[in-house]
């Protein structure tokens, strides 16, 4: 077997983790702690966590939508091909050697997406990006952890709890989306998102998104009003 060649390192901001980009052959991989996050093979979920939130706006004049968490690139690039030519697609990606390692070492996996000029970069929490923004959103995409039980970053933890999702809800346009991505079913946090008042489905979805491999779960949520 062809050995895997560590390309990167990073801790995370809170000190608690490393975050690993490696390669073996072709494919590559982000590891958090050792536990891999994801992989060049598999990300056909990620994919549909964009399709999800952004074809029900992608008629929308000027859409504005939130990416959080770059990984390797393919949700940001899926959304991409569904807005407008007109959008704006913000990128909040809390480490900054994700988006160094994006734009040198394996950017050309999901054709270079932040290379497109309808991207905005902020090296930034999400949690932050959330917090200030009031009907800012068209949309909203959250892959910054495993699942709900948050793994890489404590503030995770109020992101997907009570106030998190309120303040979504908030950044949220009328008939805004949110989906998030987990590794793992979790239906108290489907109630969570009912109660901030989202319109909610739980699907289960493919990770190579052609009813290939392990199964994932994404949440799509929608502002009512």
């Amino acid at each position: 077997m062809i050995p895997r060649k560590i390309l990167g390192t990073a801790q995370t901001p809170d000190g608690t983790g490393e975050l690993q980009l490696s390669r073996r052959g072709d494919d590559f991989f982000i590891s958090y702690n050792g536990k891999e996050l994801m992989n060049s093979r598999m990300h056909g979920s990620e994919d549909l966590l964009a399709e999800f939130a952004c074809r029900p706006v992608a008629c929308r004049q000027q859409a504005r939508v939130l990416v959080g968490g770059l990984g390797l690139g393919y949700t940001l690039a899926a959304a991409l091909a569904v807005v407008r030519k007109d959008a704006a697609i913000v990128v909040a990606e809390l480490v900054p050697a994700v988006v160094q390692w994006n734009r040198s070492l394996c950017g050309h996996l999901a054709g270079h997406p932040l290379e497109d000029s309808r991207v905005i970069v902020e090296e930034h929490d999400v949690c932050a990006v959330v917090k200030r923004a009031r009907s800012n959103f068209d949309a909203v995409m959250l892959d910054v952890d495993n699942s709900p039980d948050s793994m890489t970053q404590a503030s995770n933890d109020w992101l997907y709890g009570n106030k998190g999702l309120a303040v979504i809800y908030r950044a949220l346009r009328p008939q805004g989306m949110l989906t998030v991505w987990s590794a793992a079913p979790d239906s108290t946090f489907s109630n969570r998102l009912r109660r901030a008042g989202f319109a909610v489905e739980e699907k289960t979805v493919s990770a190579r998104g052609c009813g290939r491999g392990g199964l994932h779960t994404i949440w799509v949520a929608r502002r009512p009003d």
